[in-house]
């Protein structure tokens, strides 16, 4: 697999660099392509493994590497009222402080980060013709389209309209680079890429796209959209699919790749090419910056009084500084217990933890959401069920006898802790105006609705040439 991925990186590499507008002077009339490499399907497959790579991002902390995943939760849970900066300095503090900046490296960053993702998706998509079974090429082809529907999902949920490029184009289309489409243009982008990816995928893989990822996926989006039929037949062809909670809380994340796990970006430790570090940056002591993701006290009170098991494995004390509190769902070392399934390292900076995308409690939460279809609270069996099988887990057995909006609410904020999926939920719960102004208030922040979209990366907007426009209030 390592050799295919760096294989596969010499090509991708070399078309990026013919492409990309910001160090291209003067413009080129062409470029290189990918048409001279990718002649079989073993060389298809290659381009594929590229796109876990783009998502699995460098171990670095260059503002000029493509960091993904690695770098999602300053856009997410610090922008939330789940977690924070640890000194409240430099660019990480303007998430918490609701002040980011269009010249922000890390929403730049982000920003082309997921593009890098669908640049990638794209050539795979344009050299399918060479892959002469069809079987095969059907696979690749709903496999790629599930990358490109998640990446652009990220984007139109954090920076609203975006770019749709949906096809390999050269240097030279500016038009198509930087003219922002409507939000619903790209959601039916996202959902006809997610129906094909589900009609070709199986459940083979954790780390790599399946029918079942893309099932989930798309109950995310159609939650998003409002669609709640959908989202509830989705939620439950994932429950009927073998996936299941694990016994203990702690063992979905040092257990790696287990039966709740349904999509994971994987990583490897030891290894400079295939490690991250955001759990070294959580980790006082460890990490190599001022200290970032450190825990609000808004949501210590919410963990400490409907945690229940939870608790002690998604935050703990940081010891060398008593009054700040630190995730430990992805400790570098495994501190947190249990069996771990993985060696850990002495150099927390070459962590190997995978970063989970999808999993099966998440599913099961979904399902009560697509069931109370935007009401306010339900009494339907299957509601109770699904809800009452992830309070079991956290050791809160006490019988379940109604369901209301706000307790689905705080029950995914508790359960999904630190897994970026907080802001997300606020934002589709219709409370994130509420609930985030109430949140500044306390804490002296500087939240406005404007906010809850980024900035267009002020870097986008230079090389568009007045094309692209930027966010309001920025």
């Amino acid at each position: 697999m390592k050799q295919i991925k760096y294989i596969a990186l010499l090509i991708i590499v070399s078309v990026i660099a013919s492409c990309s507008s910001d160090y291209l002077e003067p413009v080129p009339n062409s470029g290189i392509t990918a048409d001279s490499y990718f002649n079989n399907a073993g060389e298809v497959e290659t381009g594929i493994i590229a796109i876990y790579d783009a998502w699995q991002g460098v171990n670095s902390t260059n503002l000029s590497d493509n960091h993904s995943f690695q770098y999602e939760f300053y856009l997410t849970e610090m922008r939330s009222d789940n977690t924070r900066t640890k000194s409240q300095e430099g660019e990480a503090a303007q998430f918490e402080f609701y002040n980011v900046e269009a010249t922000n490296g890390i929403v730049a960053n982000y920003y082309a980060s997921m593009y890098n993702t669908i640049f990638r998706t794209n050539i795979v998509l344009d050299n399918l013709g060479v892959v002469t079974d069809i079987d095969k090429a059907l696979s690749f082809e709903a496999e790629a389209k599930f990358n490109r529907a998640l990446a652009y999902f990220n984007l139109v949920r954090l920076y609203g309209d975006v770019p749709l490029i949906d096809k390999v184009i050269s240097p030279l289309d500016i038009e198509v680079q930087y003219t922002r489409v409507v939000t619903s243009t790209v959601y039916e982008l996202i959902v006809s890429d997610l129906t094909t990816a589900i009609s070709g995928l199986d459940n083979t893989y954790k780390t790599r796209a399946s029918k079942a990822a893309a099932q989930a996926l798309l109950a995310k989006v159609q939650l998003t959209l409002g669609n709640y039929s959908e989202a509830k037949s989705l939620c439950e062809d994932v429950m009927g699919s073998g996936f299941g909670l694990m016994d203990n809380f702690n063992d979905v994340f040092y257990s790696e790749r287990n039966k709740e796990i349904i999509f994971a970006i994987g990583y490897e430790s030891a290894l400079s090419s295939d490690s991250q570090n955001f759990s070294s940056e959580w980790m006082n002591g460890v990490g190599r910056t001022s200290g970032v993701n450190y825990v609000t006290n808004d949501v210590i009170t919410a963990l400490d009084a409907f945690g229940g098991d939870r608790t002690q494995y998604s935050y703990r004390n940081d010891a060398s500084q008593t009054t700040q509190n630190q995730v430990t769902k992805y400790l570098p070392n495994g501190e947190s217990g249990g069996d771990d399934g993985k060696t850990f390292i002495n150099d927390a900076t070459l962590a190997g933890n995978d970063w989970i995308v999808l999993r099966y409690a998440d599913v099961l939460l979904m399902h009560v959401e697509a069931i109370l279809a935007g009401g306010n609270e339900t009494v339907d069996g299957s509601a109770l069920s699904s809800f009452q099988k992830v309070r079991d887990r956290a050791g809160l057995t006490s019988p379940v006898t109604i369901v209301t909006k706000d307790a689905l609410l705080l029950e995914r904020r508790v359960e999904l802790a630190f897994e970026n999926h907080r802001l997300f939920d606020l934002v589709r719960f219709g409370k994130a105006e509420s609930v985030l102004s109430a949140f500044s208030a306390t804490y002296g922040l500087g939240y406005s609705t404007s906010d809850l979209l980024l900035p267009i990366p002020q870097r986008e907007i230079n090389l568009s040439n007045g094309i692209m426009s930027q966010n309001p209030g920025y």
